[in-house]
């Protein structure tokens, strides 16, 4: 794990320190942690949300064989590499 530091004024430690104690974290570094990985579910939520609109807005057309085909291509190819991890 890297580590990393920062520089915060003493109303923000303090407000750290209260969230950790309040918050069930054990550490700062927890606290930080669960931070970052909400901005990460929100960023890729945003990302979602962008291509799905995208799809809504775009022209519709007819699924061909060849579109199944790179669907399931896609689909195995996930597959194995969350089964050879």
């Amino acid at each position: 794990m890297t580590t990393i530091t920062i520089s915060l004024p003493e109303s923000m430690k303090e407000f750290i320190d209260r969230e950790v104690s309040n918050g069930g974290f054990g550490t700062v570094s927890e606290y930080v942690r669960a931070l970052l990985r909400e901005d990460q579910k929100r960023k890729a939520n945003e990302r979602l949300e962008t291509l799905l609109l995208e799809g809504l807005q775009s022209e519709a057309s007819e699924m061909t064989e060849e579109d199944w085909k790179d669907i399931r291509r896609r689909l195995h190819e996930r597959h194995s590499k969350r089964t050879n991890q």
